[in-house]
C-alpha cells in the first residue's frame, strides 16, 4: 500500500519544533563534554606533573582563546546540567503535557542563556 504524502527530506527546510532544538542541543552538549573532560584530565596530569607543567597550564589559561574554550565549556556544562534538571522534573510528572514541554523547553533555554552569560562575565 502506498501512501501520497508528501515526503520532505532536506533538512534545512524542516521546521523542528522547540522540543526537538532542545534535545538536540542536550545531546551535542554532552558530547562537547565528553572531549572537554579528556583535555581537563590532561591538564590536571600536566599541572600536577611539577611546577614547570603548572607554569605551562597557568601560562596557557591566561591567553584570550584559553578563555574562550573555557568559556564554551562552562556553556556546555550549564546547557547540559539545565537541560538534565528539565529532565528530572520530567520524570517526576511535571510538564509532559505538549504544552507543558514547550514551555519547560523555553524555560531551560533562558535559564541556560542567563548561566551562559554569567560564566562569561566570570571568565573574562
Amino acid at each position: 500500500m502506498t501512501t501520497k504524502r508528501p515526503v520532505n527530506l532536506d533538512i534545512g527546510t524542516i521546521k523542528l519544533p522547540i522540543t526537538a532544538i532542545v534535545s538536540i542541543l542536550h545531546r551535542i552538549s554532552g558530547v562537547v563534554l565528553f572531549g572537554v573532560v579528556a583535555v581537563l584530565l590532561w591538564m590536571l596530569d600536566l599541572s600536577l606533573s611539577g611546577e614547570d607543567g603548572f607554569a605551562a597550564i597557568r601560562d596557557c589559561l591566561t591567553s584570550p582563546v584559553a578563555r574562550v574554550v573555557l568559556w564554551a565549556c562552562l556553556a556546555a556544562l550549564a546547557y547540559h546540567m539545565v537541560a538534565g534538571i528539565r529532565h528530572l522534573i520530567m520524570d517526576l510528572g511535571v510538564g509532559e503535557s505538549l504544552e507543558g514541554g514547550r514551555l519547560g523547553a523555553k524555560l531551560a533555554l533562558v535559564v541556560a542563556v542567563v548561566l551562559i552569560l554569567l560564566a562569561g562575565v566570570w571568565v573574562w
